[in-house]
């Protein structure tokens, strides 16, 4: 009978010494990596944002200002929306409309189509990939691919244009009136009206409008006020004084009244300007104390 011994292999036995020193080398320098950024992060915590709205609204408010962004003085602001990181403006004034994309930081303007001469530009808002642009008196209404601000398509509608939103599921547009009219974003056909009233009495000049939390804020034409609008009711729950929030020192013979109103919901930020304001301010809304 043949006996066959198999002597093990020492390199197959256990690793090389020199393989097993790596691996630790390699472990203590992870360790240590992880260590310094551990210590990096609790002795310099990320820089949180600023919430520019309380959890809770009262019916009478007023702000403090956060931060203030510069913004074109010559731009006659009809419509303010902020969107994936950029502003989008619509601008007024009949032979200088436009729609604008706008870099918050530094208020440069990025992109830019005009509009033809004979239409004045209004209201503007965001729809899927689009955006939504009103004119005043000439029931107009345009479509941009928002990524090139190409015009790709034109509506008509019955009254004036003047502010313009969106909750989600159909277009807000205001017409000076105490009316907001519902629109389906497709058709653009009206769906329904509501009337915004203040214990009773009918809200008129409902100018630039921003979709907030579940409510419509909007401008109240040539005021520094802005109101907060019940959508299913038209019922307004709140006023918010922006009082002083351009100083006249800045005021020109050019400058014109509070409009402008953008929403960012992912870090709850409000943003406010005007016609010609040389300044875009982040602003937060605090509650007025009414006790005398």
């Amino acid at each position: 009978m043949k006996v066959v011994v198999r002597v093990k292999n020492k390199q197959q036995a256990k690793p090389k010494r020199s393989v097993v020193k790596r691996w630790i080398v390699i472990g203590g320098v992870l360790l240590v990596g992880l260590l310094a950024i551990t210590l990096i992060i609790v002795l310099n915590p990320p820089e949180q944002v600023s919430s520019s709205l309380p959890q809770v609204l009262t019916p009478h408010m007023t702000y403090e200002v956060i931060h203030i962004y510069p913004h074109d003085p010559d731009a006659f602001t009809q419509g303010l929306i902020y969107v994936d990181g950029y502003l989008y403006e619509s601008t007024g004034l009949y032979g200088e409309s436009s729609l604008r994309k706008v870099d918050l930081e530094t208020g440069a303007v990025l992109a830019q189509t005009d509009l033809p001469p004979q239409f004045f530009a209004e209201g503007m808002t965001d729809w899927e990939e689009n955006l939504v642009q009103l004119t005043w008196r000439e029931g107009t209404g345009f479509v941009y691919d928002r990524s090139e601000l190409r015009l790709t398509d034109e509506f008509r509608y019955a009254t004036e244009g003047w502010g313009l939103t969106q909750d989600g599921t159909r277009l807000i547009l205001s017409d000076g009136t105490d009316q907001l009219y519902f629109l389906d974003p497709v058709s653009f056909e009206v769906m329904g009206a509501v009337a915004v009233t203040w214990q009773g009495a009918g809200v008129q000049r409902l100018n630039e409008l921003e979709w907030v939390r579940g409510e419509i804020f909007a401008n109240i034409w040539q005021t520094d006020d802005l109101i907060r609008i019940d959508p299913a009711s038209g019922a307004v729950t709140g006023w918010i004084d922006l009082s002083g929030l351009l100083p006249a020192s800045e005021h020109t013979v050019r400058t014109d009244v509070l409009n402008g109103i953008a929403y960012d919901p992912d870090t709850d930020r409000l943003f406010v300007t005007g016609k010609r304001w040389p300044y875009l301010y982040e602003i937060r809304l605090v509650p007025v104390d009414t006790e005398d």
